[in-house]
């Protein structure tokens, strides 16, 4: 979504809001955040005294400190209810959860949050996946995680949403170099330079990654680039920034039980992802009176994805179809662009002090998907070695077209009460167009459009107490790849096949969530909070069994749900910081249905299972804790330690929670990070993950194992079923330096 609401000028002018020059600079700042992006466009926001959610905010000094390579690592280790499951076994390409929504890189994975840059919705046109590898981490000023279905950030906002602010050279002057290396053969090597001159300010980083892969056969090397230039007065704000990556990363698919002894080893390869980014950004906001102001912004993103997966035939018979395996090869070439337009007034209302703001926005994508596929034979280490030529598939184009427009108002009822009423009405058209000619069946085009509203109060009788409650919903049109592969009986391999299938109904979610933030002392913060997401018709994938884990269909199930509860509590203790994260997260479905999952011990002579209202959602923790522990010996040095526990899962096509295999046992992790300085502007700074080196998963799949012969070599005949893990990355450890200047 290129733009949506923005928040409220009488906290921007406020003088604890305003702590840039510009008010509307007040996001791009590394001190902490005081106004919060109550829509996606940048330099807007409500102050958090008057935001109905639970929301949570990081800047640029929270990443620092703890040095993750990538933005996925430090979202595992830090915000509450959020969990990773590594189903590709590459870094740079863990799925994110929140609540039980995901965020992920990966087609076949229902998508339930929007995630945003610098206002503009990341959220790929085909697939609506997130590629985490493409946002560099060294650009980030701030992140902030806005739970519930709000409207104002438009389709996917089921669960929440996600807005990455970037920095500025008002606010990062000077410039720094690091370079780092350690375990799994990782070398990193990271540039920042900022400055500003009069009016004009310019900011650039980026970064190289190599790494060989704690498995075998994962390297990834990430190459990425950022770089703004903007010009502000006391009035306007004008950001230009243009984003560059250039990623290939190899994965490792999850591996059956009995492989386990050795979770180093692939159980098929190769399976590589190259990840192609330009992504120019610009927008920008003037206050036409002391009381209007105008934003707006206009983005282009050129993105492609080649991606070349082994597979074994599910079908394979020594006599009728002796062919093991399959090399598929894909691309999607893909052009996205939008715009939009917002007018914030502030005013009166009933002699209360009000503010309004309404807006529209339009987001267009078009994409090329080609696919094909050759044959293929295993080698003794499951090397997957073509044994044809190439033949083509696939050959269709998708188009989407996004509209949205919308209000919020603010009302301050008194000096302790605020209500807060938005909404948004979107309309999505996906069509579909087969280019080869052979499937003319996948030519269609679908629309789907709401009108969502949301409604929400704060009570502020102190100012070491805020209470909320809210109510919002949300809409997730289906994508181009759920619309193409919905038949039950075709079941298409992600992303290496489309057919021509029924049409899918558009997801509406429900969100009501109640909640209390404070403090007990000037250093001890807390935050509880209870909620309840519904979603109308939601939309699955559906593993099809077999040995190819990404095999399947994408089916409305019905209703389902997200519940839980969150507490926070962090304080202070001269140099010693410490916290505590608790989320619990209890996500049903809550219609029967019958689902195709031959691999499961309880499925009947039809590989079917039954699906109860209140079986639980696979891949999801009902607990997860977070601690963090720092000690800063002032500006000279700083230690740190993360502890991150979550509980068991249910296993992909264990939808029914019967399955003999049981669940995928909960874990606990810890992780350090330290830095010192050695002189002035030089420091050398070291991480360590897993310091306990525990063997763990979080994330399964059941499916058939066709590795049973000898020294695990292919047996198509003696196939087995078994339930497969992804692995945690074992102990690691990096050492770097450091040098910045001013």
């Amino acid at each position: 979504m290129a733009i949506a609401v923005g928040g409220v000028i009488a906290s921007l002018l406020a003088p604890h809001a305003a702590a840039a020059d510009n008010p509307a600079e007040a996001l791009e700042t590394p001190e902490a955040v005081v106004v919060i992006g109550v829509s996606p466009l940048p330099g807007l926001g409500t102050p958090v005294r008057d935001v109905p959610a639970n929301v949570q905010v990081y800047t640029s000094k929270d990443l620092g400190q703890q040095r993750q390579t990538n933005i996925g690592d430090y979202l595992e280790q830090n915000p509450t209810s959020v969990t990773i499951n590594s189903a590709q076994g590459n870094p740079f390409q863990s799925d994110v959860n929140f609540r039980g929504f995901a965020a992920s890189p990966v087609l076949g994975t229902p998508q339930g949050l929007s995630v945003f840059q610098d206002g503009v919705r990341i959220n790929e046109p085909f697939g609506d996946v997130v590629n985490w590898d493409l946002i560099p981490r060294s650009a980030i000023s701030s992140i902030q995680l806005i739970p519930g279905s709000s409207p104002a950030f438009g389709l996917n906002t089921l669960g929440g949403a996600l807005a990455v602010y970037t920095k500025s050279g008002s606010y990062y002057p000077g410039g720094s170099i690091e370079a780092y290396a350690g375990s799994f053969g990782r070398k990193g090597v990271e540039f920042e330079f900022g400055g500003k001159r009069d009016k004009l300010d310019y900011f650039f980083t980026g970064n190289f990654v190599d790494d060989h892969g704690w498995a075998e056969h994962n390297p990834s090397r990430v190459k990425q680039f950022f770089g703004k230039m903007g010009w502000q007065d006391e009035k306007t704000d004008f950001d230009v920034s243009l984003t560059l990556a250039n990623n290939t990363l190899e994965g490792t698919q999850a591996l059956p039980l009995s492989f386990l002894d050795n979770i180093r080893q692939a159980y098929t390869f190769p399976d590589l992802n190259k990840n192609k980014l330009a992504f120019l950004t610009v927008k920008g906001s003037r206050f036409l009176t002391e009381d209007l102001i105008l934003g707006g912004n206009l983005y282009y993103r050129k993105y492609r994805n080649e991606n070349l997966s082994s597979n074994v035939n599910d079908d394979f018979d020594p006599v009728t179809d002796p062919v093991q395996a399959a090399n598929d090869r894909s691309a999607i070439d893909q052009d996205s662009y939008g715009l939009g337009l917002q007018l914030t007034v502030r005013g009166h209302l009933a002699r209360r002090e009000n503010r309004f703001t309404v807006g529209a926005s339009g987001d267009f994508g078009k994409a090329r998907f080609t696919q094909d596929s050759q044959q293929a034979a295993f080698t003794s280490d499951r090397a997957a070695v073509g044994t044809s030529d190439f033949v083509q598939g696939t050959d269709a184009r998708t188009r989407n077209q996004y509209y949205g427009v919308f209000f919020t108002d603010t009302l301050s009822l008194n000096a302790e009460w605020a209500l807060t009423v938005s909404g948004r009405y979107n309309r999505a058209s996906v069509k579909i167009g087969d280019l080869t000619g052979a499937a003319p069946l996948l030519n269609g085009e679908h629309t789907f459009s709401r009108f969502n509203p949301a409604i929400g109060v704060n009570f502020k009788p102190s100012e070491r107490l805020t209470a909320y409650a809210a109510y919002n919903e949300g809409m997730r049109a289906p994508t181009p790849i759920e619309l193409a592969c919905a038949d039950p009986a075709a079941p298409c391999k992600l992303p290496n096949n489309f057919l021509a299938d029924p049409a899918l109904k558009k997801v509406v979610s429900r969100t009501v969530e109640t909640g209390l933030r404070g403090k007990l002392a000037q250093e001890i913060r807390w935050s509880a909070a209870i909620y309840r997401t519904e979603l109308s018709d939601d939309i699955q994938f559906i593993s099809s069994g077999g040995a190819a884990v990404n095999a399947g269909f994408f089916q409305n199930v019905g209703k389902t749900r997200r519940e839980g509860l969150e507490l926070a509590l962090s304080t202070k203790w001269n140099a010693l910081a410490a916290s505590a994260r608790y989320s619990y997260v209890n996500a049903t479905f809550e219609a029967p249905f019958a689902l195709n999952s031959p691999s499961n011990s309880t499925a009947d002579a039809n590989g079917a299972i039954q699906v109860r209202p209140g079986d639980r959602i696979p891949g999801i923790p009902q607990h997860s804790l977070k601690l963090r522990l720092q000690y800063d010996v002032g500006d000279q040095a700083s230690f740190g330690a993360n502890v991150i526990y979550s509980s068991s899962v249910f296993a992909r096509g264990d939808e029914n929670n019967q399955d003999a295999n049981g669940r995928v046992q909960g874990y606990a992790v810890v992780n350090l990070d330290g830095r010192y300085r050695v002189a002035k502007g030089v420091e050398v700074f070291a991480r360590v993950v897993n310091l306990f080196d525990r063997r763990y998963s979080n994330f399964g799949i059941l499916g058939e194992n066709f590795f049973t012969g000898p020294g695990r070599t292919f047996d198509g005949s003696n196939a087995i079923n078994e339930q497969f893990r992804g692995p945690g990355v074992p102990r690691g450890v990096w050492v770097g330096l450091r040098y910045q200047w001013i």
